[in-house]
């Protein structure tokens, strides 16, 4: 995937993870972001190079709550 094409799709993926935490951890919305932004979840997410914004929301918001509660995360084969 090119660079532009990633660019473009990271804020879908992003409001989707947002959107997730907000609903399933009943924060606001601006923590859920401040949440996903701090995490190494987000530092991978957005390389494209790691793949990682392949997994569906579902497996994102799992690997989050991993490493909240590891604080490592252990990323599933693509």
């Amino acid at each position: 995937m090119g660079q532009e094409q990633f660019a473009a799709i990271m804020p879908y993926i992003s409001a989707d993870l947002v959107g997730m935490i907000v609903k399933k951890k009943n924060i606001s919305e601006p923590d859920a972001v401040t949440k996903l932004y701090n995490s190494k979840l987000y530092a991978a997410l957005e390389q494209e190079d790691t793949k990682v914004w392949q997994y569906s929301t579902d497996m994102l918001y799992s690997l989050l709550e991993q490493e909240e509660r590891t604080g490592e995360i252990e990323f599933p084969d693509v």
